[in-house]
């Protein structure tokens, strides 16, 4: 008995992994960013302004349709392939905002950097359309380019 319900179980866990790259998004939900655009120069730390449309915010966790939380993408590829069937990772090129957050404050260091939005729904994973802003090129200056 114990060995099938431990079969179960990790039966379960995988159809949970499968099931939660399936999270459909509505056709022309869009995310981007509000005050930033390609080419833009800023200074650190950059306040970053998140816009939905088609879609609402919900925390990580709340599994309701058409809805998703933010990750903001810093010097880091776009998912693609089977990544867009994985949870988006979390470190310092993959930043989670899963309390449901429309803008954030971030420290860059000086130099070119390279930003991008992916909602991810109620488990970090991209949806089945997977909702991804344009990638934008910033520049962050210098502090002695700021006196």
């Amino acid at each position: 008995m114990r060995r099938m319900s431990l079969a179960l179980a990790m039966m379960l866990s995988t159809v949970t992994l499968a099931v939660a790259g399936e999270t459909p998004a509505p056709e022309g939900a869009k995310v981007y960013f509000i005050n930033l655009k390609d080419g833009d120069t800023v200074a650190s730390p950059v306040v970053i302004r998140f816009g939905l449309t088609g879609m609402g915010i919900a925390p990580v966790g709340t599994e309701a349709p058409n809805t998703g939380h933010h990750h903001l993408f810093v010097d880091a590829e776009p998912p693609s392939g089977d990544a867009l069937n994985e949870a988006i990772p979390m470190d310092t090129h993959h930043i989670h905002y899963g309390k449901g957050q429309t803008e954030a404050s971030v420290t860059l260091p000086p130099g070119k950097h390279t930003l991008q939005l992916v909602l991810g729904d109620w488990s970090h994973v991209p949806h089945k359309t997977p909702v991804m802003s344009d990638r934008i090129t910033v520049t962050v200056e210098s502090d002695e380019a700021k006196k």
